[in-house]
């Protein structure tokens, strides 16, 4: 088997991304989490009839992610951008702070860095065409996806950072899980830091530190108070933009390095 280019890369670390993020908060409608019934009530629906709706809802979100992973269509990627920035700004709405729509850029950003990869000219037939990765990539999508995905990482790091700053009591209960003496004090050194990291990829994504930061999110999300899997399955849209932007400098890098020499 011939190793996967660089564009290669990015397209499946995005495409596996979107199918993890989809499937995870999926799965979330099927066991009925309670959370929920708080997003129901935004649009008036009662505590009784969310449950009834919560596993179709989460049956719809699991099968448009494994199509994705099996079938990347366009009019998907386009349905699944709207749906996970409506899911994220339900928290806000209902009363939760802004910085959980934000710490969730990478569920709807994801998909929308796959779109742009491969961005055509708006035609309805497109929309339910199949997004291979064997797809020319122009440089101008190339740069466009590099600068949305650092945005997106930017966002995502700014919005745990600024849950730990609040002392978010998911936060605060993980932490103390794991013995941490001052849980809070913990949360607030860890705040600091995810905002200060999400400044230096803004500015100056270096693929090292990217990689760092791809495995402390990773590992931070493991540990969870409950639901650990779904909830590490459920960020996938998270560890994709950070994977996909190491593919993107590595490559940026590269070159720099061939013109120099």
């Amino acid at each position: 088997m011939l190793p996967l280019t660089q564009e290669q890369k990015i397209h499946y670390s995005l495409r596996i991304a979107i199918g993890m993020c989809f499937i995870g908060h999926g799965i979330f409608g099927v066991i009925t989490k309670p959370i929920w019934c708080n997003y129901f009530e935004v649009f008036g629906i009662g505590h009784d009839l969310a449950y009834r709706l919560m596993p179709v809802v989460g049956g719809i979100d699991i099968i448009l992610g494994i199509t994705m992973l099996i079938y990347p269509l366009r009019s998907i990627a386009v349905w699944l951008i709207i749906w996970g920035l409506v899911t994220a700004s339900l928290r806000p709405l209902s009363g939760e702070p802004f910085a959980e729509l934000i710490e969730r850029a990478g569920n709807f950003g994801a998909p929308l860095a796959f779109l742009i990869l491969y961005g055509r000219e708006f035609k309805i037939k497109n929309l339910f065409s199949k997004i291979r990765s064997g797809e020319y990539i122009s440089e101008i999508n190339f740069n466009q996806v590099a600068v949305l995905l650092r945005w997106v990482v930017f966002l995502l790091l700014l919005g745990h950072g600024w849950l730990n700053l609040i002392e978010k009591k998911g936060l605060i209960d993980q932490y103390a899980g794991l013995g941490l003496s001052n849980a809070a004090l913990s949360a607030h050194f860890i705040g600091i830091f995810e905002i200060a990291s999400a400044l230096i990829i803004l500015i100056r994504p270096n693929p090292q530190f990217l990689l760092f930061i791809l495995f402390w999110k990773m590992a931070s999300e493991l540990f969870y108070p409950h639901y650990e899997l779904f909830e590490f399955i459920e960020r996938g849209g998270s560890y994709g933009a950070l994977i996909a932007l190491y593919s993107i400098q590595k490559t940026t890098q590269a070159y720099k390095v061939l013109l120099v020499n």
